[in-house]
């Protein structure tokens, strides 16, 4: 039996950390689990701190707290960990994604995984803007398993329209691949 998962996304005002949970969410519905996606905003302005959040279930989800103890964590912005404390509750055995070149080991608890990607490089080379809400739900795909990468497609392409929907996609796919190819 699948118990309830959660994945808890910093990113700053701007950067599609709500859209990304909410795409995420679309894709884990279309894969056949019941997801839940809402926001999180502090003070609403753009470069701001935010947190967009996921849950992921098998049975229908009644909670409606904030994510405390999430099992999945995504960093937009790496810069956010000097401001932030983005690894607070994370699972003993969870995954942190983070858009960074650098690795990552300070702040870090025991037993979570970190997994670092260049999305900024990647959204650069695919969207022609540095937005790397989705690529780096391409690579939380390749990470978790708790959604397949052509139902994200799907929700990407649900979202955004011909050209633009294509170059989304095409970073998604190129964060998958890279992740599922170092994992």
């Amino acid at each position: 039996m699948i118990s309830l998962r959660e994945l808890r996304i910093h990113g700053r005002g701007g950067q599609g950390s709500v859209t990304a949970a909410e795409l995420i969410a679309v894709a884990a519905f279309a894969g056949g689990v019941y997801a839940q996606a809402f926001p999180a905003f502090g003070v609403e302005r753009r470069g701001a701190p935010v947190q967009a959040f996921v849950r992921f279930d098998d049975k229908k989800i009644r909670l409606r707290s904030q994510v405390y103890e999430p099992d999945y964590i995504i960093v937009q912005d790496s810069t956010l960990i000097r401001d932030v404390n983005v690894f607070y509750g994370v699972k003993e055995g969870g995954i942190v994604i983070v858009n960074t070149e650098k690795p990552i080991t300070e702040q870090v608890p025991p037993g979570v995984r970190v997994i670092t990607i260049d999305a900024t490089t990647m959204a650069l080379k695919h969207l022609g803007v540095p937005i790397t809400n989705t690529t780096l739900m391409g690579a939380f795909a390749a990470a978790s398993g708790e959604i397949n990468i052509n139902p994200l497609e799907a929700a990407i392409r649900g979202r955004f329209t011909g050209e633009m929907a294509d170059k989304n996609i095409a970073a998604a796919r190129d964060a998958y691949t890279h992740v599922r190819g170092v994992t």
